[in-house]
């Protein structure tokens, strides 16, 4: 046969050891009815327990003069994982007295249960397995199952109240020894097991349901913290949307005026070219025009010249008028191309003033044209972020919408739990009840305790009459006295035997009948004093009394 592993015997009884202790202090401290001292025993033992679980598997440390082995290291280790331990473990550290580690340990865990905190202090350190492996061996009870299935077992020490004095405690000398008498079932509770096991279930249900809304609490919470930051991002989102809806609307206000404005432009531009063509066209006619009629008057001149210098060989007298209206032409001819010249250089200057006002009116068209396709780029993107922005707006709608129902589902739920708590305030004022009639089925069993050590006395004083038994059990000897142990139940009312329901043998038949049915005292032939007999016995030997008398 396969031998069991001691280690993992070990972690079983300091587990089964554990449910003990917590149980029983749970079910004492509730019938206790008000808050836990130092001097509870129950609550002493339960520190003991917890010191021996927390010891299971702790590596041996060397220091400079011995070799060290506490449980202050592993706890010390909680404030760094646990930032709420921050406050429990600088009071330890400041408590006066407190000379060892194990002396802060136990300072430690009463701290935490009276915070109701040992069961988060623990779960959190039960978690880092890699950092308690420094303080603890692999088969340590902090580092398998057993350790997590005790975590949560603290859990329900929650319901208790203690009100603990550490500071004037000798917590360094105390010897940690539990005390197995405790939790040895006796009589009454083996007669309460099932009152005990509807307590337990109760008990467990109300811890359950706690730790639950605890939790709803929590997450209902964080719902809400998360319900506001979705509220304050869509309010940030519908400001950036109507932002950027106004930016639209100016952008296409500019677009527009923009575009009115290059209209104008380009209508100004072409009646100036049209205007300017005109122009150039009027003068160049008027330039054709005036060279005509330069050229006839040129040609009017030569002909005449020609005419007049053939006539200048008829008359010397005609000459001299001749000269001076030649010199008038020519004077006409000066003028008339000085006058050609410059409607040459105007339209020339005519010419250029068009050619660069149809190149500024192409530069400014290719500006406008630039502008407005900018413009254009900045509208699509502005409507794409706008179609952006209402695509993730209907998101957080639709996650808003999601979250509001799984609110209203957490506050459904809390709801129901609430009416589970009232059913459990009501089944806890149920078990208060039913304490109070063990309470005075326990008087009643004082009671009768009470009447069985009179009984007792009376047996006492009865033994003075032992001689005379006797002698009627000689005179019985043909008669069958039956033994104590044969007998279970009354031969009359066949009722079962108890400490309050006594055995009795009738001395003249010898069967074993109750008190109720052997409750007469007649003489016997055998005894001349009056003996115990049974019901059926004293009314038979009654009647023949009666049948011998004349």
């Amino acid at each position: 046969m396969a031998t069991k592993d001691p280690t993992a015997v070990e972690r079983a009884n300091l587990l089964n050891m554990a449910k003990l202790s917590i149980k029983g202090l749970i079910e004492s401290a509730l019938s206790f009815g008000r808050t836990l001292d130092s001097d509870y025993p129950p609550l002493q033992q339960f520190f003991v327990v917890m010191e021996h679980c927390l010891k299971h598997g702790l590596k041996v440390r060397k220091s400079f003069l011995s070799y060290n082995k506490t449980i202050w290291g592993p706890l010390e280790l909680v404030e760094k994982l646990y930032p709420e331990a921050e406050e429990i473990g600088a009071s330890v550290r400041d408590l006066p007295g407190l000379k060892t580690p194990l002396g802060r340990a136990r300072a430690w865990l009463r701290l935490a249960l009276m915070q109701k905190k040992m069961a988060d202090y623990l779960r959190c350190l039960i978690i880092q397995r890699d950092l308690l492996s420094e303080f603890y061996e692999y088969h340590a009870l902090m580092m398998e199952e057993e350790g997590a299935v005790i975590v949560g077992l603290l859990v329900g020490l929650n319901v208790i109240d203690a009100n603990l004095c550490v500071k004037g405690e000798d917590l360094d000398s105390q010897v940690g020894v539990i005390d197995f008498s405790m939790y040895l079932k006796n009589e009454e509770d083996i007669g309460n097991k099932e009152r005990n096991v509807q307590i337990a279930a109760i008990l467990d249900q109300k811890n359950y349901v706690e730790e639950l809304n605890r939790q709803l609490n929590s997450t209902v919470s964080s719902l809400h913290s998360r319900v506001d930051s979705l509220e304050k991002s869509n309010t940030k989102l519908i400001e950036e949307l109507a932002i950027a809806k106004n930016n639209i609307i100016k952008l296409q206000e500019e677009n527009h005026q923009l575009r009115s404005e290059n209209k104008l432009i380009l209508m100004k531009t072409q009646q100036h070219l049209e205007v300017t063509k005109v122009d150039v066209e009027t003068e160049l006619q008027t330039y054709k025009h005036s060279r005509q009629g330069l050229d006839e008057m040129y040609n009017e001149a030569r002909r005449q010249l020609r005419d007049e210098s053939q006539l200048r060989q008829g008359s010397e007298d005609g000459l001299k008028e001749k000269s001076e209206i030649i010199a008038q032409l020519e004077e006409k001819t000066n003028k008339i191309t000085a006058a050609m010249r410059q409607l040459e250089q105007r339209l020339q200057q005519a010419e250029k003033a068009q050619m660069e006002a149809e190149d500024e009116d192409k530069k400014y068209l290719q500006e406008c044209q630039s502008k407005s396709d900018n413009l254009q780029k900045q509208i699509s993107q502005k409507e794409k972020q706008l179609v952006q922005l209402e695509t993730d707006l209907k998101i957080e709608k639709e996650w808003r919408q999601t979250l509001q129902e799984d609110l209203q589902k957490e506050k459904d739920a809390l709801s129901h739990l609430r009416n589970e708590t009232q059913q459990i305030i009501s089944l806890k004022k149920e078990f208060l009840n039913i304490q109070d009639e063990n309470q005075q089925l326990k008087k009643i069993y004082h009671e009768q305790e009470q009447a069985l050590q009179e009984l007792g006395n009376k047996l006492s004083e009865s033994k003075l009459k032992i001689e005379d038994i006797k002698e009627a059990n000689k005179a019985l000897q043909g008669l069958v006295w039956l033994k104590d142990k044969e007998a279970t139940h009354c031969k009359l009312c066949e009722k079962e035997f108890s400490l309050s329901k006594r055995k009795h043998h009738c001395r003249n038949c010898g069967e074993i009948f109750c008190n109720a049915c052997s409750d007469n005292e007649l003489p016997l032939p055998s005894s001349p004093k009056p003996v115990r007999v049974c019901d059926s016995c004293h009314a038979l030997l009654i009647q023949r009394c009666s049948s011998n008398l004349p």
